[in-house]
């Protein structure tokens, strides 16, 4: 895949941390939300309270800068453009689907340097999540788990007939704010339940906070990606 100079200047910037000693057999793939950065997240892994049984390599690629419509068009991070509030015009196919490649190419990376696609969860945070959903369900081989982060299923639409059903019975983790202003508990449950009427396995925790993560949820996290990685 041929990548714009966007993309190129955002992959210098993926930021990688590993868990554990020694060649890593797993792997996390983290996205960030809208105008973060890949840096967001790194700080979090000491409060996971990951199993020293495995290492684990957690990758954190950054978004190429991109014009939001929603925000005047301003230029910022971004995974795809959003053009509205409702998730008709969240559904920017040709950035989501730039982002999904983007994805696939960093899940190939860690194929290519020994860890297996079964040993890899897919993770994201808001838009992050989005194109994680987004992803997982198109992906053509299996996952060790998707975990969707204060985030909604984008395409609900077309899922039906474009999931590949490889990982249907692929772990899938559902977290959202009980008070989020910017993807409403509502849209959050709705696409965790639309996710699972496809025939896939998601389990579902909400928090109270609002548009953020707490101590509490990355316990869980932790606790959670303990059990899918020793499946």
């Amino acid at each position: 895949m041929t990548l714009t100079p966007a993309q190129q200047a955002a992959a210098k910037q993926t930021r990688t941390v590993v868990h554990g000693a020694g060649e890593p057999t797993h792997a996390v793939i983290w996205l960030h939300g809208l105008g973060a950065s890949s840096d967001d997240y790194p700080p979090v892994i000491p409060y996971l309270g990951l199993s020293n049984s495995r290492t684990i390599r957690f990758v954190f690629p950054q978004a190429p800068e991109r014009p939001i419509t929603i925000n005047g068009g301003m230029v910022m991070p971004g995974w795809y453009d959003i053009k509205g509030m409702d998730l008709v015009d969240k559904e920017d196919l040709e950035g989501m689907s730039e982002s999904r490649a983007t994805l696939e190419r960093l899940i190939q990376e860690q194929v290519d340097k020994g860890v297996p696609t079964s040993n890899i969860v897919i993770a994201g945070f808001s838009q992050g999540g989005a194109v994680a959903y987004y992803t997982g369900l198109r992906y053509s081989q299996k996952l060790a788990g998707i975990m969707a982060l204060s985030t909604y299923m984008p395409f609900a639409g077309t899922a039906a007939s474009e999931h590949s059903g490889v990982n249907v019975q692929t772990p899938i983790m559902a977290m959202h704010g009980l008070h989020d202003g910017v993807v409403p508990l509502s849209i959050g449950k709705q696409s965790a339940d639309a996710v699972k009427a496809l025939g896939y396995t998601v389990e579902w925790k909400g928090y109270a906070m609002e548009h953020n993560v707490i101590p509490e949820q990355l316990t869980d996290i932790g606790v959670w990606l303990n059990r899918v990685f020793e499946g």
